[in-house]
């Protein structure tokens, strides 16, 4: 990938998100991209050796979870349609693992169960 890619302001997300896995600041990371930059982004968690699993948006969004095993491991068998059809648990699931905040969640999943049963 061309060094004008690594300097694209689209990719500086993704970056810190690498820098803060390091850190141990987060487990897990999403990040949404143009497709464009796959390549650059897969050879960059494979040198940094993170694990990393990617869902297509459409001929040009894609969805990539990276970060420790176990979390992208539970990510492959949860999120295996797109991220607005999961159910109020798979949610739950993936925000927790994102490092979202608990009481928000909370919040969230039971808004998402109300409005499901109702």
């Amino acid at each position: 990938m061309s060094p004008i890619a690594i300097e694209s302001m689209e990719l500086k997300p993704f970056l810190n998100h690498i820098y803060e896995l390091k850190k141990g600041v987060r487990r897990m990371a999403l990040y949404t991209t143009n497709k464009k930059f796959e390549e650059f982004i897969v050879t960059r968690l494979k040198n940094q050796k993170i694990k990393y699993y990617i869902q297509s948006l459409s001929n040009q969004r894609i969805n990539i979870f990276f970060g420790h095993n176990e979390c992208v491991n539970m990510i492959c068998k949860v999120v295996n349609k797109p991220l607005n059809k999961l159910t109020p648990e798979e949610d739950f699931i993936l925000g927790a693992l994102l490092g979202y905040d608990l009481s928000m969640q909370c919040k969230r999943y039971c808004k998402k169960k109300y409005e499901i049963e109702s």
